[in-house]
């Protein structure tokens, strides 16, 4: 018998507060150097939907912090698991920005956030190491290859991998792209269990470009002259991080896939971050197309058109509803092999193969 991590419980705390695309219509969104743009808002936000996918996306409620919804998803993610919380060796919190209070754009990361998801799950098994991860989007996923690990190292039996995110509090109301970002949380416990054949995670890997790629994501001034001031706000160069997405996560996911012993043909769900809709289509398509393969109908679960991109939080959300059997037409049974992928800032590129 060998060791293998595997998922045994997931988690999401999906924010109550809705924000529709049609809430954008009275808004002002400028250029980078300050200008109108020539198309009205309805045009505007009408080519956003056409590309992204999204229609409406989350925002947490005045007094939720990202700590909160993290701590919700781990609590469900626990339950679900049937474990006892003090047995937990490992916390691994992914998130970008920490506790941000609304109306404030500065992060809270002291203590951590892990460190405070620990404290309002109540675990009190000092034993039980808590700490943040930032690796941009993603994180989350880069917590579940820490975790596997700390697994196969022996140095852990049961790790919690929480991503929580609430990009809607560090975003420029003046830049068109702040519609993209969304609130949301989602988490898994990842245990060792002991199998004749090979389940959980199979393979794995992650890159980290940074050279030209290194602030495609940037924390960067307002679009509006009057409000310019030490205040930074999340940024990007989307056509960029489109065309880097392209030309490198295929071929990354097709690495890990080798790795892993199993074919495309076996391959029945791949929970991708939830960035774009066009952009995350494109991705699939190009990863079967260098198995010459055609992408299976339903084998890419979406879930931005509700939720928008909650970045570290997109992937085990997404993960959890399926498995919850809350995404109409798709489910992960037992002996189902999955992918795990997502880029972003860094930049950086990683991959997980599991098999339930």
């Amino acid at each position: 018998m060998s060791v293998y991590s595997v998922i045994t419980g997931t988690g999401s705390c999906i924010p109550t507060l809705i924000k529709k695309n049609s809430d954008f219509l009275d808004s002002t969104f400028l250029n980078e150097d300050g200008t109108s743009f020539s198309n009205d808002n309805e045009t505007i936000v009408q080519k956003f939907k056409e590309i992204t996918g999204i229609e409406e996306r989350r925002y947490a409620e005045s007094g939720v912090n990202a700590s909160d919804l993290g701590a919700a998803a781990a609590e469900k993610a626990i339950v679900k698991a049937g474990i006892d919380k003090n047995t937990i060796d490992q916390i691994i919190v992914a998130h970008n920005f920490g506790d941000v209070a609304e109306g404030s754009i500065q992060g809270d990361t002291l203590p951590s956030v892990a460190s405070k998801i620990k404290n309002k799950l109540g675990i009190q098994n000092t034993s039980c190491i808590a700490y943040d991860l930032l690796f941009g989007c993603p994180g989350w996923v880069q917590g579940v290859i820490q975790a596997e690990a700390f697994i196969k190292s022996g140095m852990a039996k049961r790790v919690l991998v929480i991503g929580t995110e609430t990009l809607s509090r560090v975003v420029d109301d003046y830049d068109r792209d702040s519609m993209i970002y969304a609130d949301g949380a989602g988490a898994v416990i990842i245990e060792a269990v002991e199998s004749d054949e090979p389940i959980g995670v199979l393979s794995h890997g992650a890159q980290t470009f940074t050279e030209e790629e290194t602030n495609y994501l940037f924390f960067g001034e307002s679009y509006k002259d009057d409000v310019k001031n030490t205040t930074r706000y999340i940024k990007m160069y989307g056509r960029k991080i489109y065309e880097f997405a392209l030309n490198n996560v295929p071929n990354a996911m097709k690495q890990v896939l080798d790795n892993s012993g199993v074919s495309i043909d076996q391959v029945k769900k791949i929970c991708i971050h939830q960035a774009n809709e066009k952009m995350d289509e494109a991705i699939v398509k190009r990863f079967f197309r260098l198995y010459k393969a055609k992408v299976p109908k339903g084998v890419m679960p979406m879930s931005i058109h509700k939720l928008g991109n909650s970045s570290v939080a997109t992937v085990p959300t997404l993960l959890d509803l399926i498995l919850e059997g809350e995404m109409e037409g798709q489910e992960i049974n037992k002996g189902d092999v999955i992918i795990l992928a997502s880029v972003g800032a860094g930049m950086n590129i990683n991959a997980v193969v599991h098999k339930f």
